[in-house]
């Protein structure tokens, strides 16, 4: 009698505890929201944005490889060695659906081992605005579309500085099935002055699974197609020769025989949301395309801290 007097006791008050959610249990998870299992994008960060309005700090260091051989219209040049990136990108959340960003704020070291010397500065700077158009949490959907401006503040030891800046128009975009998430990005670069600048389209795709927080792997393409010609060329910083492709995200050399040309890469990486408000991102990307100018491949590296 005693013994059934403490088992009825003891599923009572097990009755009365709160609930554990199985989520909150595992250490794998993202939590009830579904917005928290989304990730940002890491490879191509000045024009690959996120579709979900946050505050943050994000520090970004990225190693891109130049190609043992540069090609030009007409030839080639000895290249090789690597340009380093160091920057530090911002976001604001003014309100829910409205965030002010800073995407390109970076120090640059371009550093090949054939043809051109060494250079250091710093880079153009980015900033502008990003609205959450469309959430649907029920089909687990965000469209932002984003306004950026490109201000020439930047050093033309690293080709920046050159023309009169240029304007990014996009939208960016998520859709989520439990796990698995797709991200896309695409938009159109409006340089203010035609001559010096190309103007360009740009966009991206990533797919992402939620195998549990510490480990999201997700496969990237990225592309860049050039719209316009430049006639006041870069290419002066280049030995004189004729550019038939741009510089990917980071230079718009505004080459003379681009036009129509298509730059692409495709690669993979993974995020780790270590706590709560800090997370860990690591990208690969690699030139898949036949003119790819100064980029042969590239690691990116950056930690999120979300306040």
């Amino acid at each position: 009698m005693n013994n059934g007097k403490t088992v009825t006791a003891a599923m009572m008050a097990a009755a009365s505890l709160p609930a554990l959610d199985a989520q909150e249990s595992s250490p794998c998870c993202s939590g009830n929201d579904w917005k928290e299992q989304l990730i940002a994008p890491i490879a191509n960060p000045i024009y690959f944005e996120y579709a979900r309005i946050t505050s943050e700090v994000r520090p970004i260091f990225i190693e891109q490889f130049l190609p043992e051989q540069f090609k030009y219209a007409g030839g080639e040049l000895p290249l090789g060695g690597d340009t380093q990136v160091y920057a530090l990108q911002l976001r604001y959340a003014l309100t829910e659906r409205l965030a002010l960003i800073a995407t390109k704020d970076c120090y640059v070291a371009f550093r090949p081992d054939h043809t051109l010397a060494h250079s250091y500065g710093w880079a153009d700077l980015a900033a502008g605005f990003k609205y959450a158009l469309v959430e649907d949490s029920s089909s687990h959907f965000l469209l932002t579309p984003r306004f950026t401006v490109t201000v020439p503040t930047g050093d033309e030891r690293v080709f920046q500085w050159h023309g009169y800046g240029e304007e990014n128009l996009f939208v960016s975009s998520v859709k989520g099935w439990d796990s698995l998430h797709w991200t896309g990005n695409a938009g159109g670069i409006i340089p203010n002055n035609f001559d010096r600048n190309t103007a360009r389209l740009h966009y991206s795709a990533q797919a992402d699974y939620s195998l549990c927080r510490y480990f999201v792997p997700f496969v990237v393409f990225n592309g860049c197609t050039i719209l316009s010609n430049g006639k006041d060329d870069a290419h002066q910083s280049l030995n004189a020769v004729p550019l038939n492709a741009e510089g990917y995200d980071l230079i718009n050399f505004g080459a003379s025989q681009a036009r129509g040309s298509t730059q692409l890469t495709g690669g993979c990486g993974l995020r780790s949301k270590l706590v709560n408000r800090v997370d860990l991102g690591l990208a690969w990307e690699r030139g898949v395309s036949e003119q790819n100018g100064v980029f042969e491949s590239r690691v990116t590296a950056d930690l999120i801290f979300k306040f």
